[in-house]
Parts: structure tokens; sequence; C-alpha cells
């Protein structure tokens, strides 16, 4: 029997990196090559490794060999499970040498690493923009080249990212898998979840450096920092006009386009923004979740209360 060593007998020529096994080295070659000679017979996807084809050929298949013992989940890879079962078992075998926090994740133990590092590897070709994760960057590529290879099947919309597409479709759905220990008010999004919770802890961990001014959530942080550094990094195409955000971008083009995304199932009268939807319901339902502290009165609109408010404010000068 051959006796094992930490021998490493096959150097990349390109890199220096060295291999135990002449096989190692011939698939690493194919980093530099970009030889991809495992083809997929369905759609000519290419990939280096055998072992990639036949994980990628069960996307087709749906073939889910791995169970989980616990909930019956089932998975394409193997690797897959043993993580997903850590989610039962809480075990976080991989911990950060600088802050002692644990991944589930040896590739999540390597991206966190980086927010202390500052370290951004994968760089866009295009505008180079620098990314911590390649799957960042794969994402941001797309910005530049429109694809959206993730379609929904009930409306055919496009998405950049898988995750993206799987939140849309609850919107179909209407599917709220998180929620609330405290108010057992039910959430989309693991995310949204996390931000609510924070409205119950009055947590803000997210500090402006400028002002001191606290958030919940860190978007909220970058958003209110460009108020500092004037920064508007989203333009319209049609006027030019710069703005903050990008939701301020998206709605302000719908001037141009005219476009009223948001249709009312009652009446079937649409919308430019949602929450002009969210208000016009309520004159079928009724409802006036506003109500004045001073009388009781309700109203269906923040800002009518408001308005009524100041009624209160002068008859008490």
């Amino acid at each position: 029997m051959r006796e094992y060593t930490f021998e490493k007998p096959y150097p990349c020529s390109e890199c220096n990196k060295s291999f135990h096994r002449r096989s190692s080295l011939t698939q690493h070659e194919r980093t530099h090559t970009g030889e991809k000679p495992h083809k997929c017979s369905e759609c000519q996807k290419g990939f280096i490794k055998k072992i990639g084809l036949i994980h990628h050929e069960r996307t087709h298949t749906g073939e889910k060999p791995y169970q989980c013992s616990e909930c019956q989940k089932t998975f394409h890879h193997k690797y897959i499970l043993t993580q997903h079962v850590r989610t039962h078992t809480g075990e976080k075998p991989y911990k950060c040498s600088e802050c002692q926090k644990g991944f589930i994740q040896k590739t999540s133990l390597t991206y966190h690493e980086r927010t202390h590092t500052g370290e951004k590897p994968y760089q866009c070709s295009k505008c180079q923009k620098s990314f911590s994760q390649k799957s960042s960057l794969t994402y941001h590529e797309r910005a530049h080249t429109g694809e959206k290879p993730y379609k929904c099947s009930e409306c055919q919309k496009g998405f950049t990212q898988k995750a993206s597409l799987a939140y849309h479709e609850r919107t179909h759905t209407g599917e709220k898998p998180y929620q609330c220990p405290e108010c057992q008010k039910s959430f989309t999004w693991k995310t949204s979840l996390t931000k609510h919770e924070r409205t119950h802890s009055g947590e803000k961990p997210y500090q402006c450096p400028e002002c001191q001014k606290s958030f919940i959530q860190k978007t909220s942080l970058t958003k209110h920092e460009r108020t500092h550094s004037g920064e508007k990094p989203y333009q319209c195409s049609e006027c030019q006009k710069r703005f903050i955000q990008k939701i301020t971008l998206t709605q302000h083009e719908r001037t141009h386009t005219a476009e009223k995304p948001y249709q009312c199932p009652e009446c079937q009268k649409s919308f430019t923004w949602k929450a002009n939807l969210i208000r016009h319901e309520k004159t079928h339902t009724g409802e006036k979740p506003h109500q004045c502290s001073e009388c009781q009165k309700r109203f269906w609109q923040k800002y009518n209360l408001i308005i009524h408010r100041r009624k209160h404010t002068v008859k008490n000068v």
C-alpha cells in the first residue's frame, strides 16, 4: 500500500500552486485555460469537473437524492445536506479568529473575514468596482449586460438573482414564512423580520460617523450618509436628473413612461406608486387606521390626521 505523505510533486506552471495528484493539477489548470470539457446534454453548459456536471444535471431532472432525517427536506448535493443539518444542530464549526463569530459554511467564514481585512478580490472589468464575493460580482455584471436569467413562471418577470426570484414568487403565493415571536406578524423575507424585531427591541445598530444618528437598517444608514456627502448615484437616462435612492429613480422614471403598475383589484384603477394604491384601497374597505388621541376621530391617511391635530393645538393656545 502506498504511504500517504504531504508531498505535492505536481506544480502549476501558471501560478506555482502544487498538488498531490496529477489529476488535481489537470483540473486546476483548466481554471487558467478556461477549458470546460464536461458538457450538459440538456443546455450545453460546460464544467471543469465531471462531478460539477453531475450536480448540475440534477437541476434538469429534479433529482434530490440526499434527505434530511430531521425534517425530510431533500437536496441535490450531499454537502448542502451537511450544511442544512447544522441548522438543526446549531453547529458552527468555522470560527473567525478576529471576532470568534461562528459559521456553518467555510465559504461564509471566508467572506466574513473580508469584512475585517477589507479585501475585495473580484473586480468588474466594465467599471472597476470591486467585490468581496464572486457571486456579488456576477450579479453586478448583469446590471451592465441586462441579463436576467431567472424567470417567474407566473408573470415572466426576470431577475438577476435566484434568491430575488424566490422572494418575488411569494408575492403570487402570499407565503410569509417568517413570524415575529413578539407580535405574531408574518413576513415574506427573513431580513424583513430581523428589521421588524428591532422595532420591539429598539436596537439601532448602524450609526452615522458624521452626526451619530442611528438606524435600524444598514441601507437606511447608507442613504442617510448621502445627505452629508451629496452623492446621488442614480441617474435618469431620460433627463439626467440624479437621485440618492434607486427607488426614487424608479418612481421618477414613471413620470416619463406614465407607467402605473399598481392596480386596485376592486375597481381596476391604476397607480404610479404602491403607497397611493394602499391609500386608495381604504376607500373601498372604509378602514381608518389613524386615530386622534385627543378626540378619537379616525382618518384613513396619516396626513389628514396631522392636519386635524393642528385644530386641537390652536384651541389649546
